[in-house]
């Protein structure tokens, strides 16, 4: 854990305090015990959490980065614009069931977009007690949209003033409403208690054998009883001596901070509800255990802290025990626990591999299920590495690692089936192995290389449906145990793994043999005019994303005319890479038969409903005569071309069009006649370059129309690249894109 940071950080300290203002308004307004803003930053569609009130930063690492397409509730709010309310847990799991794998305690929630016209900034978010069927009122949605009305305008002010509208650091966690007085105001270990009464309680408290703290909502320790003083180097565990007060918890407390018990302080800041688990620090001796209180209020929480007879099983560290999936679930005697199996440890206990499963489920590629496993899988059970071996024609081959030396793995890439080595016997036996300490490991293989000499392994074989898809390994950089909960789930967790790695390899093929065939559709050159110079340029989605059926084309047609095609399949993967190419075929078909633009478009249209794919298609096909610059386009369901004349005036040409091709075959296309001067440019394009998720597409047009109209004279090839280079930047990009640019170059005739 760290300390909450102080307000200024990285954007301009103007700006964060607006931010923090507007977070703490916002708390107010919607009767709120906690929130924050996210704000957009530097990296296209993400964002990060600027500022944060009411809760501890560090217990809600995980969330301070999120991209604007993840299925979330503040991504919804960004990319909509619109805003989400979630009064209670069920609402919650019913549209955002990750949000709540992740949070799965009982709180309400508000999002608000801040956003002034076509600009966005980024969420004002608030936590409430649930009001389970209870909406939220409309008197709390009304105030908290003025809040994010008044800083939208606050921060376009800024802009407008040349402070840059962007965060790219931790967020700035600042006292709460709650905690406005300070923790000397709830009482401390040094001053006056202020009356009789505060005296009176704080000698009921320091009656007590068991430490008592109070810590607020930022995590600040504010009171210590005389337990807790005179216990602090013993009973709790604390570095620094006595003095506890003014700190962190997890800083004066640091074994409160292994990540194994940061899910029952998020659930005691979230929801109403006391929490009891039993805990263990390394300065005890072995065998004793601590038992943990957490009471909840409005300003913060009552932490208990005394000792616990050890439970039946120490799950994790034979060394420091404590930290595995099972240990928060046991009871605390003494203190009124609710024991093993209670709701919320059930809860506690359970929700990773639940978040585990879910992100599971959207992993597309094999990287991506890596990288779920690295992000999901390691916490939930403390581990520091992870290796991912994949089986291919009798070996095992390193596909992904995390967290070991670097190279050391590479002596186990490509290993044969027939080697002794545990992560090939774990596949080849479906065994998983499970080695409490390095030693351990040793002695079962002598001479194994180890990468370490403490720490703890496991082996889990990757089967799918019976069929062996390869090998996980997961280190622990301390000794452990596992108990068998923790077995139980680490093998099923495998099977899910091993199911999502092969629907990965079975996309990559699609994907690869999609990629392939499409290639060979487009064209691999354009013909050359001496009066019209023309550019294409294709981008497949990013990496997770099938590939489409974009496609643009140049055709020689009689009379020495030029056709400019482009069209757009609906769908993506092999079949719209095929429809594609039949549609492009017929195209060509039909314009080298002397068809006229209308009958082009007619035939091609009658053709792909005769097909019966299931799909349809959008298309722009514009007959241009080189020498005059006359030019005879139809439009099918497609964005509208933009033409920039040779004065610099840029235009979204209104073409009147029929709807996309597949649908009606007696679907008519309108000719519209237009010229294109010498100097003018023409750009036909589909919409992967102009939409954006929750985003109007006229603003992208209209975006895409300034960027032309700015690129000047130059090189075609130039004006290409600038078009479609912020997008081709892009990591998550949903779509395809194709680009045909065509200039003129020529006079036009007299």
């Amino acid at each position: 854990m760290t300390a909450r940071g102080d307000i200024g950080g990285p954007a301009d300290g103007t700006a964060a305090r607006v931010l923090a203002r507007a977070a703490l308004d916002a708390v107010v307004a919607a009767d709120g015990y906690a929130g924050g803003v996210y704000l957009r930053s530097g990296t296209e569609g993400l964002l990060r959490m600027a500022v944060l009130t009411g809760i501890p930063g560090p217990l809600f690492r995980p969330w301070w980065r999120m991209h604007v397409n993840r299925p979330y509730p503040v991504a919804e709010a960004y990319r909509s614009g619109q805003s989400v309310h979630l009064p209670d847990a069920e609402s919650a799991m019913r549209r955002f069931p990750q949000l709540m794998a992740g949070l799965p305690f009982p709180f309400g929630s508000l999002y608000e977009p801040v956003a002034r016209g076509p600009e966005r900034y980024g969420v004002l978010v608030v936590l409430r007690p649930a009001t389970p069927g209870v909406p939220v009122p409309a008197g709390d949605r009304a105030r908290l949209r003025a809040v994010a009305d008044r800083l939208a305008r606050q921060l376009a002010e800024l802009t407008a003033g040349g402070t840059p509208v962007a965060w790219e650091g931790d967020p700035v966690c600042v006292p709460g409403p709650a905690d406005s007085a300070g923790p000397g105001a709830r009482g401390s270990d040094s001053g006056s208690d202020g009356d009789g009464g505060r005296d009176a309680a704080r000698t009921v408290v320091d009656r007590l054998e068991q430490a008592v703290l109070s810590v607020d909502r930022q995590g600040t320790i504010g009171f210590v009883n005389s337990a807790a003083r005179t216990g602090a180097g013993t009973l709790l565990g604390a570095e620094g001596g006595p003095e506890l007060t003014g700190r962190m918890l997890w800083e004066a407390l640091p074994w409160l901070g292994h990540p194994a018990y940061d899910d029952h302080f998020r659930a005691v800041y979230l929801a109403p509800e006391p929490v009891y688990f039993q805990a263990r620090h390394g300065q005890q001796e072995p065998g004793e255990w601590l038992s943990v209180g957490l009471h909840p209020g409005s300003d913060g929480i009552t932490v208990t802290i005394g000792p616990a007879e050890p439970p039946a099983y120490a799950p994790e560290s034979v060394i420091r025990p404590g930290g595995g999936l099972g240990s928060p679930g046991l009871g605390s005697p003494g203190l009124g626990s609710p024991g093993l199996g209670s709701p919320a440890d059930r809860a506690s206990s359970l929700y990773r591999p639940v978040a585990l499963a879910i992100a599971l489920t959207e992993a597309v590629t094999a990287r991506q299920v890596s990288a779920v496993v690295t992000e999901e899988l390691l916490p939930a059970f403390g581990g520091r590495q992870l290796a991912i071996y994949l089986l291919g024609e009798g070996h095992l081959h390193l596909a992904w690692e995390t967290g070991f030396p670097k190279g050391f793995l590479d002596r186990f890439d490509g290993v044969s089936l027939d080697t002794r080595l545990p992560g090939v016997e774990t596949l080849t036996s479906g065994r998983p192995l499970f080695f409490e300490s390095m030693e351990r490991l040793a002695d079962a293989y002598p001479g194994i290389p180890l990468d370490a000499h403490l720490g703890a392994r496991a082996f889990l074989p990757l089967i799918a449906s019976g069929r062996p898809v390869g090998s996980c390994i997961l280190g622990f950089d301390a000794p452990r145990g596992f108990s068998p909960e923790e077995r139980t789930v680490l093998t099923a967790l495998a099977g899910l793994i091993a199911q999502a790695l092969e629907r990965a390899r079975r996309y990559d093929s699609e994907a690869e043999l999609a990629r392939g065939l499409q290639a060979a559709l487009l064209p691999h050159r354009l013909p050359v005019h001496e009066n019209v110079v023309t550019v294409g340029r294709y981008l497949p989605g990013t990496a997770g994303m099938d590939v489409g059926g974009d496609w643009y084309d140049v055709i020689e047609a009689d009379g020495g005319r030029l056709a400019l095609v482009i069209g757009d399949v609906q769908g993506h993967g092999v079949a719209a890479a095929a429809t594609m190419g039949q549609l492009r075929s017929a195209v060509r078909a039909f314009t080298l038969a002397g068809s006229t633009p209308e009958q082009v478009m007619r035939g091609t249209n009658r053709l792909l409903i005769g097909l019966d794919p299931g799909q349809f298609a959008s298309s722009c096909y514009v007959l241009l005569d080189p020498a005059t610059g006359l030019a005879h386009a139809v439009r099918a369901g497609h964005p509208q071309p933009l033409l920039r004349h040779p004065d610099g005036r840029t235009e979204v040409l209104d073409l009147p069009g029929g709807v996309v091709l597949g649908v009606d075959a007696e679907a008519d296309y309108p000719l519209t006649e237009l010229r294109i001067e010498s100097g003018a440019v023409l750009a036909l394009y589909t919409d992967g370059l102009v939409e954006t998720p929750g985003t109007d597409i006229d603003i992208g047009v209209d975006r895409l129309r300034a960027a032309l109209a700015a690129a000047g004279p130059g090189p075609l090839t130039e004006t290409a690249d600038l078009l479609v280079g912020e997008a081709g930047n892009s990591t998550d990009r949903p779509d395809d894109i194709a680009l045909l640019l065509a200039a003129r170059t020529g006079r036009a005739a007299p």
